[in-house]
């Protein structure tokens, strides 16, 4: 059995089809899973013996109120949450949840802002209005889940 893939418009020929159809991809890459968790030091430990990881960076980000540790895969990151706040928005998202788990996905993307626009100009739901300044010296913007297949979106320009 073979599978023949083929685009939309391909079997009728009054259907004229585009390269410019389909937008620009504004996702270059990915840069982190972002995994949330109670207590970073055991995470920590946890992928350092278990899978030999070690931290790339680590900081507090106190607008968000919670401490990472970034460890390098490859050309991406697993970023480590936890809550330095008992309101910030990581510490009730593990209350809700019941415990540690997948958090978010960070992408990279050429220009913040450009992308925050495009995802709005579409109508979808986003938690930031504007580029925010993220960890390791990032522009960052949040996608609402709600309007991402139920997945936090980041943004992230280097």
């Amino acid at each position: 059995m073979s599978i023949t893939a083929r685009r939309v418009g391909d079997d009728d020929p009054g259907v004229q089809m585009s390269e410019s159809a389909a937008p620009a991809p504004l996702l270059t890459e990915i840069d982190h899973i972002a995994i949330a968790v109670p207590d970073l030091g055991a995470a920590i430990d946890y992928y350092r013996d278990t899978f030999g990881a070690t931290v790339d960076h680590r900081e507090v980000v106190e607008s968000d109120g919670v401490e990472e540790a970034l460890l390098k895969v490859a050309e991406s990151y697993i970023q480590l949450l936890t809550p330095t706040r008992d309101d910030s928005t990581v510490a009730k998202w593990l209350t809700n949840r019941g415990g540690p788990g997948i958090h978010h996905i960070g992408y990279r993307v050429a220009d913040c802002a450009v992308a925050l626009e495009a995802v709005k100009a579409q109508g979808f739901r986003v938690l930031d209005d504007a580029p925010r300044p993220g960890s390791r010296g990032t522009t960052v913007a949040f996608i609402h889940p709600k309007d991402a297949l139920g997945t936090l979106i980041e943004l992230v320009q280097e």
